[in-house]
């Protein structure tokens, strides 16, 4: 195998695949990169058996041919070469000379034959949407996922699709995020798949803020997103998700709605003597006013009161500060409103107009 290649069409490719480079590998092939090189184009696969990652760039092969090499290395080299180089790649056997103007790099190979692949997808549901769809449905309920839960199927987010509509749900027991959106297509049964935590990531890496087509194929152990030079593959957990309808509560009870900017400072400023392991405050809630009270195990206290426009009766209630401002930093909306039945009911928190996206936050003993 023989190519040459411009240093930057080389490097964007590895970037975008080397997140499924398994960094503790059992398989030695795991540390590398597959490359197949056709007569046209190039192709670059990494994975962790968990995702694949596979970057295509159009390219024209002096000699085509399949080697695997090590992917960081490669990384390192193109990010230490000028941005106008150009690299010559000639495979021999268990080698691969690397050349860029007057540097010669010579990295031990490993043959294709020896680099894993994921099974093979059987199609249970397939649909398009736009990228910057997909991309906001993972930015606004990722940060609710579990983390290394014994309740394995937490440590994920839930996809669900049915007719006319795509919905993310993420939850660790203590919080929960939710959004839907719209999509086209006309599925029958409705589909519900968990992404584990290392593909959420990965995925939202691949996904730019353009309305440029994503497909999405679910199978029943992966799923499957195509974008225009890039393919995403994921296991999926297996496991069944928690029933997230029960536990959205109703959206009535004492109301506020506050200035979003304004209640995010104001929990900012409380939560600096906040019991740095559990993060409670107290929230008291009365006629237009909210205080916000912290105290810490140094007998330290911080109090914050703001003006809010409230409903309901005088309530006193305990909140994880983080889960609040998590909620708030997932949109740039004015407004937010929360919604509280009484002081042992969970939190319901929205953005009037926002209505695709809720959170629930469960209350804290203090």
């Amino acid at each position: 195998m023989k190519f040459k290649i411009q240093r930057d069409d080389l490097l964007t490719p590895l970037q975008q695949v080397i997140g499924a480079v398994e960094k503790r590998q059992t398989l030695p092939a795991l540390a590398n990169v597959l490359i197949k090189a056709n007569e046209n184009d190039l192709s670059i696969i990494a994975t962790d058996l968990e995702i694949e990652l596979v970057s295509r760039i159009n390219q024209v092969m002096d000699q085509p041919g399949e080697i695997t090499l090590p992917a960081k290395k490669l990384l390192d080299i193109c990010k230490s070469l000028p941005a106008d180089a150009e690299i010559s790649i000639d495979v021999d056997v268990d080698r691969a000379l690397v050349k860029s103007g007057r540097s010669r790099f010579t990295l031990a190979t490993l043959p294709a034959s020896d680099f894993p692949a994921l099974d093979e997808i059987t199609s249970v549901h397939e649909f398009t949407l736009p990228q910057n769809i997909l991309k906001e449905l993972i930015d606004r309920t990722a940060f609710a996922m579990a983390q290394q839960d014994v309740r394995y199927y937490l440590n994920g987010l839930m996809m669900e699709v049915a007719s006319g509509l795509i919905r993310t749900v993420a939850t660790d027991g203590h919080r929960l995020a939710f959004c839907e959106k719209t999509i086209e297509g006309d599925q029958v049964d409705s589909k519900q798949v968990i992404i584990p935590r290392k593909g959420v990531t990965e995925l939202q890496r691949l996904l730019s803020d353009t309305d440029e087509p994503v497909k999405v194929v679910l199978g029943n152990n992966h799923i499957q997103c195509e974008l225009q030079n890039q393919r995403f593959t994921s296991k999926l957990i297996d496991g069944r998700f928690p029933d997230y309808k029960r536990v959205m509560p109703e959206a009535e009870g004492n109301t506020m709605l506050v200035d979003r900017e304004m209640l995010k400072q104001a929990l900012i400023r409380a939560s600096i003597l906040s019991n740095e392991k559990y993060r409670g405050i107290r929230v008291i809630l009365g006629d237009s006013l909210l205080k916000l009270q912290a105290q810490n195990p140094d007998q330290e206290e911080a109090d914050v009161e703001l003006e809010i426009n409230y409903t309901g009766l005088p309530m006193e209630v305990g909140m994880n500060v983080t889960y609040m401002l998590d909620v708030l930093n997932t949109s740039s909306q004015e407004l937010v409103q929360a919604m509280i039945k009484d002081a042992n009911s969970s939190c319901l928190l929205t953005f009037p107009e926002e209505s695709q996206a809720k959170y629930v936050i469960m209350p804290m003993r203090l």
